[in-house]
């Protein structure tokens, strides 16, 4: 009998804002604990909260991204909980009527197959303290420098089937929220979380099984194993006629023992006593500043990646590296600004400086390798000053260095040589000194040629042409 995962994600992304949603504090990864925090962020009594503006164009930007509706007319909510990690005892957030809704975003299964995943709601809200409990033996402690940086809360349809579907959601989510320059979506920074529901049933039947909450999942990695796991768990449960065990509860992600465990039961959702926040009333957004947050151009991965197949006929494989990561893609297109074939650069930046850059664990914008250089040395490369081995070398060496590409091949000696009458004077030297091999070469020794070959190079330093060296040399050897 065949089953059917029915799966949800509910994604945190902490906006990349200079100050924090409701006050001026700053927002900073990696600050001394507890230094970024004002009596706003703190809850203290009389202090008023006001909203960011640069939270709400955010919002109004991803929502236009992912096809959303946009609620004019909105309103922040108080939502009640009493935990350390929430200075003020309520998290101030949207209810009823979220930012964004009914929205959706595209997702590619493969090269001809998309697939639109419904979005239920984005909406506002602030972020909560960090509580650290392996910090010190005796006592728990909290930093409120996260406390109050704007938050969006992205919650999608129930639209995934399978973790690979989950996983290619998310990745493209990152994408187009860097694309949009609205968050650095890192997960290993905290500044996108992910919760993940999911449900098994025979596919025969209309009814969704007993929905499951994971969390604890710090990776896209650890979010698609997370439910492989459990899918399988509740496979099994159900065809050992046990679905009565599968219950509603949030399970943790165990990723050093590849398993879920149960961390709460969930019997009926949390009371959060819900009302209108009162020191925020509800509001009108203008058509004037939706009109303005309509202005900013922005191009979207999957748009990106199509034009850039269709420009430069790339494949779909390289087209989908080249776009994985707005740095890489805008690299990318400032080297074809001084360097029109795109193919070749692309592959470059593939297969040479990416694996560089691995090996380095830097980013794009780290490296001492500028588009321009790069496409400097594919140009020395094209117009036959340097062979493609030498570009190779002369690749790591800028990118050890800094230096000015064609500064390089003038101190290294590295330029190529390719002048026609001065190779065929160094090929007759190199079969004057080798008389005896020619003739073997003659009487049908044919793999003797690579030996002439390596004589040829090694004269002129592994910079003779090699195009040019097998047409003369062949020539020479067949008169």
């Amino acid at each position: 009998m065949k089953y059917e995962s029915i799966i949800g994600l509910e994604i945190h992304t902490q906006l990349k804002t200079n100050t924090k949603a409701f006050c001026h504090c700053k927002v900073e990864f990696g600050q001394k604990p507890n230094t970024n925090i004002c009596p706003v962020c703190m809850g203290h009594p009389g202090s008023l909260p006001v909203v960011n503006e640069k939270m709400i164009e955010y919002a109004l930007l991803l929502g236009r991204a992912t096809n959303s509706k946009i609620n004019t007319k909105t309103k922040f909510d108080r939502k009640n909980y009493f935990y350390p990690d929430i200075p003020k005892n309520y998290q101030i957030t949207q209810y009823d009527y979220p930012i964004c809704y009914k929205g959706n975003l595209k997702i590619a299964l493969d090269e001809d197959n998309y697939k639109n995943i419904g979005i239920t709601r984005i909406h506002m809200e602030e972020d909560t303290g960090k509580v650290f409990h392996d910090k010190n033996e005796k006592n728990t402690l909290i930093d409120y420098n996260r406390a109050g940086v704007p938050l969006l809360e992205i919650v999608t349809e129930p639209d995934m089937r399978t973790p690979e579907e989950a996983y290619l959601f998310l990745t493209e989510l990152k994408s187009t929220l860097r694309y949009l320059g609205i968050s650095e979506a890192n997960m290993e920074k905290g500044e996108l979380r992910v919760d993940v529901n999911v449900s098994v049933k025979k596919k025969n039947e209309d009814e969704y099984g007993t929905k499951v909450e994971l969390k604890n999942m710090n990776s896209f990695k650890a979010v698609k194993e997370a439910l492989e796991y459990e899918i399988k768990r509740q496979k099994k449960l159900i065809k050992q006629g046990k679905s009565d065990k599968i219950k509603q509860e949030t399970r943790m992600w165990l990723e050093n023992k590849s398993k879920t465990k149960v961390m709460r039961t969930k019997e009926e959702a949390a009371d959060y006593r819900y009302f209108p926040e009162p020191d925020i009333p509800a509001f009108n957004i203008s058509e004037e500043f939706i009109e303005e947050v309509d202005s900013i151009e922005f191009e979207l991965p999957l748009e990106k990646k199509e034009r850039l197949k269709s420009d430069y006929q790339l494949s779909e494989y390289d087209a989908s590296i080249i776009t994985s990561e707005i740095d890489i893609a805008n690299y990318f297109e400032d080297v074809v600004a001084g360097f029109e074939d795109g193919k070749t650069a692309a592959n470059w930046i593939i297969n040479e400086l990416l694996n560089l850059m691995n090996e380095d664990d830097k980013n794009i914008n780290e490296i001492k390798v500028s588009a321009d250089k790069l496409a400097s040395i594919l140009q020395l490369i094209d117009e036959d000053k340097i062979s493609g081995k030498i570009g190779k070398k002369l690749l790591k060496e800028v990118y050890k260095t800094g230096k000015n590409p064609k500064e390089i091949v003038d101190e290294k000696g590295w330029s190529q040589v390719s002048d026609s009458s001065k190779l065929e004077n160094i090929i007759k030297e190199v079969l004057e000194e080798n008389k005896e091999a020619v003739e073997r070469y003659k009487n049908g020794e044919d793999k003797l040629f690579g030996f002439f070959m390596g004589q040829v190079m090694k004269k002129t330093k592994g910079n003779a042409n090699p195009q040019k060296t097998n047409e003369i040399l062949r020539r020479l050897l067949n008169q």
